[in-house]
């Protein structure tokens, strides 16, 4: 499905696809497909010769496009693993990123701590390279015992192997036998007398008591397993994965989403994406509710599939479903309230300035001191929330002096003459924060210059410098709107978010104006020294006050302190 601009909003899939399209256009749908379907301009399909063959393309056509009403894993969490990496001389590394190389993975881990508390502990027990490129000389982790030091000393393949396997077997649950073996060896260092290696060998027995033993044992069978449970409910889905390591659950991933067809398919979806985009590690089997296509995902992933009808396993999928229907029941009450500031929001608004619901709006400020560093920012919000990525800054180029009106035609004439040019996404509603002369110069140019109609409207502030009225029309007028409305809530939010990212703009830009005008040039000057003389001065002011002892205490020899002064002397600024 495409927007009016040809862009993909929504990829989908169905074995009767009539059937499906028709169903989006009859009969009554919540909110959230309304918008899909007002947003809707186009289709393009593709015949495919079996379900499995349409599940691939899906999931391959939402990574190409990333559609905004695909939403299922656009969330950026990752969890931490420990690698063995395969190299020569193998290192035991803290990674988030699960990659297709020789190394060997073991994860995911309850937290970020707990991965790096067991990496510390491993460090300590079986001395790795820890250097990434091999130095000239051994380093501190040799002097401390934590390498041994194969930069400067041969140490053989069966050494590593030796001490990779036992990481393996440790991280593999095998860590009971490791901790045996140590009290084995503490016991005898004490009978030897040698009670400072008693002593090492007694803190790392702590260490593993402490790390590993935090979790719950959950089953005898000591395989890897993700346990997958779903809800849905008001075109909003929600998975829970359960991951069991070693016989334990030591983690559960929760992702809410809304989708557009019919669940049991879209699940398919996210299971794919959830391994294949991700990158999360294929366990030993997955076990999946009964009324999914568990075929599909042996087919898809090469991986054991159950679908348990009684006993532990069937326990497990039950627990992950209620998890799901909890969390799905908390998400609607805070949709709920979201959506009073969002999107119903942007919708009252519409309504209001009589205009269709602007889903984006786009607004410019400038921000200048008596027409210095004259700069505007402009800002995104789609749906009623700021879209950062979509933030651009502006210099004004064309402009000579304090002129709003013409520093406001330069910039929405930069702006969409590009957007025209790329084919980009336009606003349904341009916000300038000013009156009836930066509304009159937007218009100018939109319509007499970019044939472009699009609504302007103009925000005004008090005396106290807040969000007093909007101006709106030709001529503008003032749209009355009552103050205690999400809407003026929202161009309360919009007229507050453009003004920030102008004067930071606008900060740095001056900053860097005034510091580098004065202080370019001089002889023995360079960046670092400018950035010593800002910090001990705070001000070009203060550095022309500013006598030869002050310079030297700031640490500037006396020949380039003596320049500096009577450059800053002959400096009119």
């Amino acid at each position: 499905m495409k927007d009016q601009f040809g862009k993909v909003i929504y990829v989908g899939k169905a074995k009767v696809l009539k059937n499906r399209v028709r169903s989006y256009f009859s009969g009554s749908h919540d909110g959230k497909t309304q918008r899909l379907v007002a947003n809707i301009a186009d289709f393009e399909y593709i015949i495919t010769s079996s379900e499995f063959e349409a599940l691939l393309l899906e999931m391959n056509l939402i990574k190409k496009y990333d559609p905004k009403f695909n939403v299922m894993l656009k969330d950026d969490k990752t969890y931490p693993y420990l690698k063995i990496t395969g190299e020569e001389q193998p290192r035991l590394l803290y990674t988030r990123k699960v990659k297709k190389d020789k190394g060997k993975y073991f994860g995911p881990f309850v937290n970020a701590y707990a991965a790096q508390e067991t990496k510390k502990l491993l460090d300590r027990l079986y001395p790795l390279r820890k250097c990434d490129h091999m130095p000239n000389k051994v380093c501190l982790y040799y002097h401390i015992g934590q390498c041994l030091g194969p930069c400067v000393y041969d140490i053989t393949k069966e050494q590593n192997k030796k001490m990779v396997d036992e990481i393996v077997k440790f991280l593999n649950g095998g860590f009971p036998e490791v901790r045996e073996e140590l009290t084995k060896k503490m016991l005898a260092a004490s009978e030897e007398l040698n009670f400072e290696r008693a002593k090492e060998l007694r803190d790392q027995i702590q260490h593993i008591d402490a790390v590993m033993q935090k979790q719950k044992m959950m089953t005898a069978d000591m395989a890897d397993k993700d346990v997958f449970g779903y809800h849905y409910d008001k075109g909003w889905m929600c998975v829970q994965v359960f991951f069991i390591r070693q016989g334990k659950l030591i983690e559960r991933d929760v992702s809410l989403f809304p989708f557009y067809g019919e669940a049991s398919e879209d699940f398919l979806t996210f299971i794919g994406q959830f391994y294949l985009q991700k990158s999360h590690i294929l366990p030993k089997e997955i076990i999946l509710p009964q009324e999914v296509n568990g075929d599909m995902v042996n087919e898809l992933l090469q991986v054991k599939v159950s679908q348990p009808k009684q006993r532990q396993k069937k326990e497990f999928v039950d627990l992950a479903t209620k998890n799901a229907q909890n969390a799905l029941k908390e998400k609607f009450a805070l949709i709920e309230r979201d959506e009073e500031r969002t999107i119903k929001a942007v919708e009252s608004l519409g309504k209001q300035l009589n205009i269709p619901a602007p889903y984006r709006i786009e607004a410019f400020d400038n921000s200048n001191i008596h027409g210095t560093s004259p700069v505007s920012a402009m800002i995104v919000f789609e749906d009623g929330k700021p879209n950062k990525k979509e933030y651009r800054k502006y210099k004004i180029k064309t402009v000579t002096g304090p002129d709003d009106y013409a520093s406001m035609k330069e910039v929405v004439r930069r702006r969409y003459s590009r957007i025209l040019k790329e084919n980009g996404q336009l606003p349904d509603l341009i916000i300038i924060d000013g009156g009836k002369g930066q509304i009159a110069a937007a218009q100018d140019v939109l319509e007499n210059e970019l044939n472009l109609f699009i609504p302007v409207g103009g925000l005004a502030k008090d005396e106290k410098h807040r969000t007093s009225q909007l101006l709106m029309g030709d001529p503008p007028e003032m749209m009355e709107m009552p103050r205690n409305s999400q809407e003026f809530y929202l161009l309360q939010r919009i007229q507050d978010e453009v003004h920030r990212f102008a004067i930071t703009f606008h900060r740095q830009v001056r900053d860097k104006g005034m510091f580098r005008s004065s202080l370019d040039n001089i002889p023995g000057v360079g960046e670092k020294r400018k950035k010593l003389l800002l910090r001990k001065f705070g001000s070009i002011k203060k550095m022309k006050e500013a006598t030869m002892e002050d310079f030297r205490a700031a640490g500037i020899p006396m020949g380039v302190a003596e320049e500096i002064m009577q450059a800053l002397q002959k400096d009119p600024s």
